[in-house]
């Protein structure tokens, strides 16, 4: 397994320690977890930042989507065991208006 050298502050050093003390393990197992912890973390938003993208350019090229209020509506519905129609997408106006600069 390579090595890798981090330089920590004092500081950080011994809240580290402490941490990991309290914890019951070592700091350079808590080090490790910390990594794979905010790697997971950095996997995981970069994932949901695609599939919104990939949803982003599908509405854009087709303009199909499913009004809030109606999903709104169809999800109270079936919360509360009550016949629900599923709403259908229908095609919406997709322009963005900007603001006048002042």
């Amino acid at each position: 397994m390579p090595t890798t050298t981090i330089r920590l502050s004092d500081d950080l050093k011994t809240r580290v320690a402490q941490v990991a003390a309290s914890a019951s393990t070592s700091a350079h197992n808590f080090i490790l977890q910390a990594i794979a912890e905010k790697t997971e973390q950095a996997e995981q938003q970069a994932a949901l930042e695609q599939l919104a993208h990939q949803r982003d350019d599908k509405l854009t090229a087709d303009g199909q989507t499913i009004a809030w209020s109606d999903m709104r509506q169809y999800l109270r519905d079936r919360a509360s065991a009550q016949p629900a129609k599923r709403p259908k997408p229908r095609r919406v106006s997709l322009h963005i208006t900007q603001s006048p600069t002042v």
